[in-house]
C-alpha cells in the first residue's frame, strides 16, 4: 500500500451509519437496475471493476467498504482507487449486521455502469471482425453470468440483451460471471425483434442456437461479424424469429434433452472463435 494509502481508510463502528447504506440488508435488496448503480463483491470483480475504470470508462467506483482483516492484502488494489471515491472499513460485526449476512467475501463495492448512448452507438463501436453473444429472455442470473463468463473467456466483442433478459449487474450475476459482466461490454437491445433487425443492418449474420437447427454447428463457418443469438430454456427462440435467420445445432447424445443455454453459448462461441482465427488472449474494441 502507498504511504499515506491507509489513512484514507474511514472507519465505520455503527451498521446503520447513512455514509454504507447501500450496503445495508443485501440480503433484501439489490442495486442493480437502480440508476446504473450495482454492488460488487469480492476481490477479483474489485478488480474487475476499476479494471473497467481505468480502461474502459464504462463503470465508475463510487465506494467500497472493506472488512479490517482484509485491507493488508488489499494494497495494490486500494492504491488503485482515486482519491476521491470513499473506502470504508469495520469491523466483522459492523460488516455482518450492515450487510444481513456474513457471506460478504469482506470485499464491497459500489459500483456505477456508463452506458453507451444508443445500440446502435455501441455498433458502431465494434471492429470490423467482431462477434457477440445475443441474450433473448433469458431471465436466471446463473445463465446471464455464465454467458457473460464465457464471452469474456472466448474473446467475443460483446453481449447484447433484449428487454426481457435479467440484469447481468445483479451481485449473483456478476458473481457467477467471475467479473466478466464488468469486463466485456454489454448493450440493452429492445425486444428481440428490434436486436435482430438491427444487428442484420449493422451486416452482422444472426445465427441462432437451438436443438431443432437447420445446421450443425460443428460444420459452421463463421464470416467476419457474428451474433449468436441464444434464447431462454423451455421455449428457446420464437418461431418467427427462427423463420428468419439461420440457425445451428449443437449435435448431442440420442435421448438427451437440450443444452443448458450458458452451456451452449460457450461450446458456440469456443467453435466460432476457434474457427475464426481468434485466441482467448483477444483484443478489446477501443472505446467500450
Amino acid at each position: 500500500m502507498a504511504p499515506g494509502a491507509q489513512s484514507r481508510l474511514i472507519r465505520v463502528e455503527d451498521p446503520s451509519d447513512p455514509r454504507i447504506a447501500e450496503f445495508t440488508a443485501m440480503r433484501d435488496r439489490d442495486l442493480a437496475g437502480r440508476g446504473d448503480r450495482f454492488i460488487a463483491e469480492g476481490k477479483v470483480v474489485l478488480q474487475a471493476l476499476l479494471d473497467a475504470e481505468a480502461g474502459t470508462r464504462r463503470f465508475v467506483l463510487e465506494k467500497a467498504l472493506i472488512l479490517e482483516n482484509r485491507v493488508d492484502g488489499l494494497g495494490e488494489l486500494l492504491d488503485r482507487i482515486d482519491p476521491g471515491c470513499p473506502v470504508y472499513v469495520a469491523g466483522r460485526d459492523v460488516l455482518d449486521a450492515a450487510v444481513g449476512f456474513a457471506m460478504h467475501r469482506g470485499i464491497l463495492a459500489v459500483g456505477r455502469h456508463v452506458p453507451s448512448a444508443s445500440f446502435e452507438d455501441f455498433l458502431s463501436r465494434l471492429p470490423e471482425r467482431a462477434l457477440l453473444v445475443a441474450a433473448c429472455g433469458i431471465s436466471n442470473h446463473d445463465n446471464i453470468g455464465g454467458i457473460f463468463r464465457n464471452a469474456g473467456v472466448f474473446g467475443a466483442d460483446g453481449v447484447v440483451l433484449d428487454d426481457a433478459c435479467c440484469d447481468p449487474l445483479y451481485r449473483k450475476a456478476i458473481r457467477v460471471s467471475v467479473g466478466a459482466a464488468l469486463r466485456v461490454p454489454f448493450c440493452r437491445a429492445g425486444s428481440i425483434e428490434q436486436l435482430v433487425t438491427t444487428l442484420s443492418a449493422h451486416g452482422f449474420e444472426v445465427a441462432g442456437l437451438s436443438p431443432r437447427g437447420a445446421g450443425a454447428l460443428s460444420g459452421y463457418q463463421p464470416g467476419k461479424r457474428l451474433a449468436l443469438l441464444a434464447g431462454t430454456e423451455g421455449e428457446g427462440l420464437p418461431a418467427d424469429i427462427i423463420a428468419r435467420i439461420k440457425t445451428l445445432r449443437i449435435e448431442q447424445a440420442p435421448g438427451m434433452d437440450s443444452l443448458n443455454v450458458a452451456t451452449a453459448s460457450g461450446i458456440a462461441l469456443w467453435h466460432a472463435a476457434v474457427r475464426r482465427g481468434l485466441k482467448p488472449s483477444l483484443r478489446r474494441s477501443p472505446g467500450f
